[in-house]
Parts: structure tokens; sequence; C-alpha cells
């Protein structure tokens, strides 16, 4: 019988609160607790190493950050994340090179059942989240469960991302939708 931890790691419905999953969440606690008061990006850098499953050459993560275990959070190169982002990793989240987010950036990687009964067992499941290379995500936009955003793509400040975005597009707006291509034709 697969374990809580086994069944969020493959998009199953599990119970968070299971002794193993507690302890992988006090540990990404006491490193964001760490990396969330270090003044130099150099020393939080080696925090950020030990947090997030994987962490690309000069990728950069500002205070405060929050996540649930970083163990499911995978920058790529010259990765910028501004300050005060939360980044809810239940499900994968990805994030391709050159990338830059705005501060207050929200990604939620998790999702719970839409049925009021099944709620009540307190399960949940995680959605991957795909953002592609070369994308600008602006100052307090919302990424929602099982998002792809795709490469050169620019997310409007305040925008809320329920759907996928493809390729080199402007976005914004609540729900976030393509309003222009930023690919001469």
């Amino acid at each position: 019988m697969a374990s809580e931890k086994q069944k969020m790691l493959s998009g199953q419905l599990y119970c968070p609160y299971d002794s193993e999953l507690d302890a992988d969440r006090d540990r990404a606690a006491e490193l964001q607790e760490k990396l969330n008061v270090i003044p130099d990006a150099e020393s939080r850098r080696e925090v950020v190493l030990q947090l997030l499953g994987h962490v690309g050459k000069n990728s950069n993560v500002r205070p405060t950050f929050r996540c649930d275990y970083g163990y499911n959070i995978s920058l790529g190169d010259d990765v910028d994340i501004n300050f005060d982002c939360v980044f809810l990793d239940v499900g994968k989240i990805t994030i391709g090179d050159r990338s830059v987010f705005g501060p207050g950036v929200h990604i939620y990687a998790v999702n719970h059942p839409l049925d009021p009964e099944e709620r009540k067992k307190q399960l949940e499941y995680g959605k991957d989240v795909k953002i592609g290379t070369d994308c600008w995500i602006g100052g307090r936009v919302t990424i929602c469960p099982g998002v792809t955003i795709g490469n050169g793509v620019t997310v409007g400040a305040g925008a809320v991302v329920t759907k996928d975005i493809p390729d080199n597009v402007v976005a914004f707006g609540n729900p976030a939708k393509v309003v222009k291509s930023v690919v001469d034709n």
C-alpha cells in the first residue's frame, strides 16, 4: 500500500496530516526561516540549494519566500524570484531558464476535491504547474493548479492564470486572457 507521501508525489488524493509529510513540511519551514532573514544573495543561495529540488546556475530567491515542501520546485538557470512569493508545491512546480517573477507571485500546485463530502475527509492532491523559459510573471500574479505557461510569455501584474497560456504572448486580467503576440509575423 502506498504511503501518503507516495500518493502525493504521484498526484493522487492523499492526507497531508501524516507524520512523514509533517516532518518534510517542518524541514522546509526551518530552511525558510533561515532563508528569510539572510541579507546577502550568496548566503541565501546556500539555503535555497538545500530547500528546493533543483536550482540552476545564477538563480536567486529573495525573502520572504514560502512553500510547502521545496523539493517539488525546480528552477532553471538565471531565474529571479522577487520578494514575498508563495509556491505551494504539493505538485511539481517547474520554471524554465531566464524567467523572472515580480513581488508577491503565488503559484498553487495543489487542489482539493470539489465535492464537499470529499473535502470533509481533508484530502488534497497535486496538480503540476509548468512555466517556460524567458517568461516574465508580473507582481501579484496568481497561477492556479495544473496550468502550463509557454516560453516567452509575459503575464501582467495582478493576473489570475486559470488556463494554459501558449508561447510568446502577453496575457493579463482575471481570469488571464491572451491580448497579443510578441512574435513578429
